[in-house]
């Protein structure tokens, strides 16, 4: 859309407010909110002035003002506000150069979708994101100097066979057993419907949804692919219609990747491919019916997989996830059909429109922007130096013996020691000033300050069930 188009669009639903909203570095969305009488073609130049030093992994308070510009093409009606307003997604400049703000997350994917049309490779990055969440009846967590707590419940979750709900029907789906049961054990139905024609409502192209494989309200929806820039959106938009049609519901939905222990944890598997003058690039006659590009591509994945760990399993509790033995795919391999290997060739279609990967070890605690970027400019680095992925493993790899797993990498077994991968293995994300080393370093050590040196300050509730009797 245009401005005028955008203006229009207001007029025709007799929007009352505009809110701008854009993204700190660690993924949040932040907006702040204009009366209509703002909305003139001039802001779409001009922008609006706000506080960068208040925003997460940005700008010193000496340096703190910035700009909002408005993108025309992500205008819609906000669904969830009382009265009609418009919504944009914004873009983040220097109020005094006007360039680009080095540190906004949309800014570094339109610059690796720039970088992909500039190596000749391809002109499009398609990305499919499969994102997971728990609804919660009830959430409640406290820290400080003298105890620590949490609390989560759901009316599915197993744990509540036995409870008092006078009464309790019974309908709740036991641990590792919730994919896909029909209603009364999916009780989730009807709230995830609503969630998909809201999205559907706001411009994005869904699929199907279901409950997941966790006790306790595990649910996942299925967008439709579109390209890096537009995926990074659409997954803003994502979150922000899940969490606020379960508050409607008085209920409360994280993307958390691991908020139960003894059940699955929620990841956010990734499909992926590029595609040039209209034609995917990645169908050949190689493994599965790919391409020696697609594999070169799966060998700069797998390559850089320990770094890109730091950006797409961005918590310290994605890593309660990420543990050997257990759902999720921590072994460096590549397969077809095999769902253990981190990166999965689908077979569902013959259709070479259809060949992709599927990258399984991302989550949706990342920041989608980063995330999509990070992935691809590790795939082109595969590509331009033809990086062989090795041998596919198409064995279940849980079910090796440990000469077999001891030649197998790993990803990593922390935050940490992602983010120390990422310090050694990040030259691939700079190419085309795509991430800068400022926010390389940026991310590094507000990851290490404000999250892993906290967490190591603090006693866990189960050490006392370990050591208090020492």
């Amino acid at each position: 859309m245009t401005p005028k188009e955008v203006i229009d669009l207001a007029k025709k639903n007799n929007a009352v407010m505009v809110d701008l909203k854009f993204m700190d570095l660690l993924g949040t969305w932040q907006h702040f909110t204009v009366p209509i009488s703002e909305l003139e073609e001039h802001m779409f130049e001009e922008g609006l002035g706000f506080d960068g030093s208040s925003i997460r992994g940005w700008q010193a308070i000496n340096a703190s003002d910035m700009l909002v510009i408005p993108n025309a093409d992500t205008g819609v009606m906000d669904p969830f506000t009382k009265e009609p307003t418009l919504s944009m997604i914004g873009n983040i400049v220097d109020p005094i150069t006007k360039e680009r703000y080095s540190r906004d997350p949309r800014n570094i994917a339109i610059k690796a979708e720039a970088y992909l049309k500039s190596t000749g490779i391809g002109d499009t990055a398609y990305f499919g994101p499969e994102p997971e969440f728990f609804v919660f009846d009830d959430v409640r967590y406290e820290s400080d100097i003298n105890h620590a707590a949490y609390y989560v419940d759901s009316t599915e979750g197993n744990w509540n066979t036995g409870r008092d709900e006078g009464p309790n029907l019974g309908y709740k789906p036991r641990y590792k057993e919730g994919y896909f049961p029909v209603s009364p054990s999916d009780s989730l139905n009807d709230m995830r419907t609503e969630m998909t024609l809201l999205m559907e409502q706001v411009g994005i192209s869904m699929e199907c949804h279901h409950h997941e494989v966790a006790s306790g309200g595990q649910c996942e929806i299925d967008m439709r692919f579109s390209n890096l820039l537009k995926c990074g959106d659409n997954l803003m938009w994502y979150k922000y219609i899940v969490k606020n049609v379960a508050r409607r519901y008085n209920k409360s939905a994280t993307f958390m990747p691991k908020p139960i222990y003894g059940d699955n944890g929620s990841g956010m598997h990734v499909h992926q491919s590029i595609w040039k003058g209209g034609k995917p690039l990645f169908a050949g006659n190689s493994y599965a019916g790919f391409s020696e590009m697609g594999m070169h591509y799966i060998g700069g994945i797998l390559k850089h997989a320990r770094a890109l760990a730091a950006i797409v399993a961005p918590t310290m509790n994605s890593y309660k996830r990420l543990v050997p033995g257990f759902e999720a795919p921590v072994n460096l391999a590549y397969s077809s059909r095999n769902r253990s290997a981190a990166v999965r060739i689908p077979m569902y279609s013959p259709s070479p429109k259809a060949k992709r990967l599927e990258c399984r070890f991302p989550d949706a605690s990342s920041n989608g922007y980063l995330a999509f970027s990070a992935m691809l400019m590790a795939g082109l680095d595969g590509i331009e130096n033809k990086i062989d992925p090795g041998e596919p493993l198409d064995k279940d790899i849980y079910a090796l013996g440990p000469e077999e797993l001891a030649n197998i990498p790993r990803l990593p077994g922390s935050l940490d020691e992602a983010l120390a991968a990422l310090e050694e293995d990040h030259q691939f994300l700079l190419k085309g000033d795509v991430f800068t080393q400022d926010v390389v370093d940026r991310w590094i050590s507000y990851k290490r300050e404000n999250e892993i040196d906290e967490m190591r300050l603090r006693p866990h509730p189960y050490e006392f069930y370990l050591y208090y009797d020492i």
